[in-house]
């Protein structure tokens, strides 16, 4: 994974419905600090190789329940402080040379292509031997990123069987084989992907959590300081009804 997405969004964007069809519901909770702590690790271990989250400070990690000593020891590999912004040494020249474009910033990849794409791209790469990297993508046809977690989940191949229908059409049937295991087993492997998009949406808007428990409460306290004016305003409103 030591490239994780290093391709990702290569090609320009277009709709997930129009690429690769049905998307599988990704699995996040922005609540579970475990599964947003293991997201961190895998992006900042693999991801932060060839991408940026220009937008994304390390100590915004504390926020998930990380210390400062924790960051530094374990997830600060490109920077000094931990004020600093999540920056790749790759620079953008050599990138757009060995990739054709610079991979793009993950700040807010998954505001962009949302967290349902993202789960099911991750997870539906399989061999296809016309393409130049050797594989293909059902969620994003004609990808041009090779998928660089296949020693993890394994080599995919696309098998595609056609049967007539009751009306003697004939149906094209396609899914998914997996020819060769990977180190992680099957939900092993859906674990490490749904952690790592749930760290994504969380990059995203790293103040959510914080904003809505804000949100909710502000209304529950301007309920609770309204109600005894309302009362009193009813009262006066009614007074002469009988």
């Amino acid at each position: 994974m030591s490239k994780l997405l290093a391709l990702l969004l290569l090609a320009p964007l277009a709709a997930a419905a129009d690429e690769g069809g049905r998307l599988d519901r990704a699995p996040i909770d922005p609540h579970d600090v475990v599964s947003l702590q293991s997201g961190a690790r895998t992006f900042v271990n693999y991801c932060l190789n060839c991408h940026s989250a220009s937008s994304m400070r390390y100590n915004r990690l504390e926020d998930i329940g990380l210390t400062e000593l924790q960051i530094k020891d374990n997830l600060m590999f490109a920077a000094d402080k931990v004020g600093e912004t999540m920056a790749v040494a790759m620079r953008p020249k050599d990138a757009k040379g060995w990739f054709g474009v610079a991979p793009p910033d993950l700040t807010v990849i998954a505001r962009a292509r949302g967290a349902d794409w993202l789960y099911t791209y991750l997870r539906t790469f399989y061999r296809d031997p016309s393409r130049p990297t050797g594989w293909n993508n059902v969620a994003f046809p004609n990808v041009g990123m090779p998928h660089v977690l296949y020693q993890l989940q394994g080599v995919q191949v696309l098998k595609v069987e056609q049967a007539k229908n009751a009306h003697g059409e004939v149906e094209e049937t396609r899914s998914l084989v997996l020819e060769q295991p990977g180190a992680l087993s099957r939900a092993d492997y859906d674990a490490l992907v749904r952690d790592l998009v749930n760290y994504l949406a969380y990059m995203g808007e790293p103040a959510r959590n914080q904003r809505v428990r804000i949100g909710i409460f502000t209304v529950l306290f301007l309920g609770l300081l309204l109600l005894p004016f309302a009362w009193l305003m009813k009262r006066a409103y009614w007074k002469d009804v009988h």
